[in-house]
């Protein structure tokens, strides 16, 4: 489908493009022309740059933005510790465990009680932020809009948002963003934000990157457009508050290497009155999303339903990818449909927006839950889907309607929480027993006449059997 057919109506205008040099003025005149920092910015406005990557970085991965806003987001107290034996979402800095298990969720529960910030508990995670290296994996859920007069910010690394439940009316420094089911947002790394509720308890996923940048996956021989195309893209226009009058104290919430901190200051810090630049928040409808798949047989790779990537220093490796599985049509001759078999050297975390992902048939992925498969932990389709699809009629079918499911993959491998394996008590101890444990042998090896089988042994010790043929 072309995009989403939204029930809450979008109230806000963007300006659509991927990478795309914007600029905005939420008053005519404010964008200095010309030059970025004149002497004497437009309306007494001051000029403030942020800088997304270093100064020096090569021309086509460089993000910085210039902003013009009222007072500069430096105006305000020293940063204090907040929560400092309760908060605590630094991957290195927790305890962190290992194991090759496959694991799967049940759905994460709603929770009216706590705001954003409150609503999210890392569930799993690699690296450390403060050497900038690595992700973290969170789920949210929240009841509460923030306060009027508060923001948030990570210093840790850049959000990219993909909400399960409920709406989200973002307030970012670049101006606002609505994000409804099947839409993500990503808010990069340092991005001053507040997040309200219009319609109640909202709940989803967040992937944390610590290192780099999400860009747009190369294309390679499928040619210049497909997957997600750029112009779907949407970055927020300028809006800005206006409330400088010292009366209202404002709190500046941080993220910094994993703890919370807080400042305050007498001013909105939603100021911003024109900005132009590479480095902003977007968001982006997964119904555009156009899917690429084999019209004559064998599954393809995942990778053909990669929306976002984040590339290491090795070519063809990524830190992190998102990927979704859209609703899409099947057409393999003598062709088993889902996914296959396999063991990956990248760790898959996925989640399931809402409707059935067609590699697990049993009821137990279900929407807002989540399943995890390190690195080369096997894993496939249960036994149910297997039989199914080894018997289908192999007609044109379409699959996933109605269904939204996606993947976190990573290089790394992901441990996991205290949190998420054991206080969230969502786990499913009998994931593996369900799924695979049952597939049944289906092997019957050909018979051929005067056939026997020779049992040998080498040095003492059984061979596990050697056929032979006789003539």
């Amino acid at each position: 489908m072309p995009a989403t057919d939204f029930a809450i109506p979008e109230k806000y205008k963007y300006q659509n493009g991927f990478g795309s040099y914007h600029e905005s003025e939420a008053v005519e005149g404010a964008l200095p022309l010309g030059q970025n920092s004149p002497q004497k910015p437009a309306y007494g406005l001051y000029t403030e740059k942020l800088s997304g990557t270093s100064f020096t970085a090569p021309r086509y991965e460089n993000q910085q933005s210039w902003l013009y806003r009222i007072l500069p987001a430096a105006s305000h107290s020293p940063f204090k510790p907040r929560e400092s034996d309760t908060y605590n979402t630094n991957p290195d800095a927790v305890k962190l465990q290992q194991i090759p298990n496959q694991l799967r969720w049940d759905p994460f529960d709603l929770d009216a009680s706590v705001d954003w910030v409150h609503g999210l508990h890392l569930v799993a995670g690699a690296g450390d932020p403060t050497i900038k290296q690595g992700i973290g994996i969170f789920i949210f859920a929240a009841g509460k809009s923030m306060d009027q007069e508060s923001a948030f910010y990570s210093a840790d690394g850049t959000f990219l948002i993909v909400l399960q439940h409920g709406v989200l009316d973002i307030l970012t420094e670049f101006g606002p963003l609505l994000i409804r089911p099947d839409e993500i947002c990503v808010i990069p790394r340092g991005v001053r934000y507040r997040v309200l509720l219009p319609h109640g308890p909202v709940r989803g996923y967040v992937l944390e990157l610590y290192q780099g940048h999400f860009a747009l996956p190369d294309l390679g021989p499928i040619g210049s457009s497909c997957l997600a195309n750029p112009r779907d893209f949407q970055a927020p226009c300028a809006s800005f508050e206006e409330d400088h009058s010292g009366s209202t104290q404002y709190t500046i919430l941080s993220k910094f290497a994993g703890r919370l901190f807080a400042a305050s200051q007498t001013h909105t810090p939603f100021d911003v009155v024109a900005w132009h630049g590479l480095y902003y928040p977007y968001k982006y409808d997964l119904g555009r999303f156009c899917t690429i798949g084999s019209i004559s047989y064998d599954h393809p790779d995942p990778s053909i339903f990669t929306v976002l990537s984040a590339p290491s220093d090795h070519p063809g490796t990524a830190v992190a990818d998102f990927v979704i599985f859209p609703p899409r049509w099947l057409v393999q001759e003598a062709t088993f449909r889902p996914p296959w078999y396999h063991r990956n050297t990248m760790s898959e975390f996925m989640g399931l927006i809402h409707g059935q992902y067609d590699a697990k048939t049993g009821g137990g992925f279900q929407p807002a839950g989540a399943s995890l498969h390190n690195v080369m932990s096997a894993h496939g389709p249960d036994m149910s889907t297997f039989e199914k699809a080894s018997s289908a009629e192999l007609k044109p079918m379409k699959i996933g309607e109605g269904g939204m499911a996606f993947m976190f993959e990573s290089s790394l491998m992901v441990g996991v929480t205290e949190w998420g394996l054991n206080k969230c008590r969502k786990v499913q101890k009998d994931y593996n027993a369900e799924s695979w444990e049952p597939l049944k042998v289906h092997f019957k090896r050909p018979e051929k006449k005067g056939e026997t089988v020779k049992k040998m042994e080498k040095d003492g010790r059984p061979d596990l059997g050697t056929w032979v043929g006789e003539s």
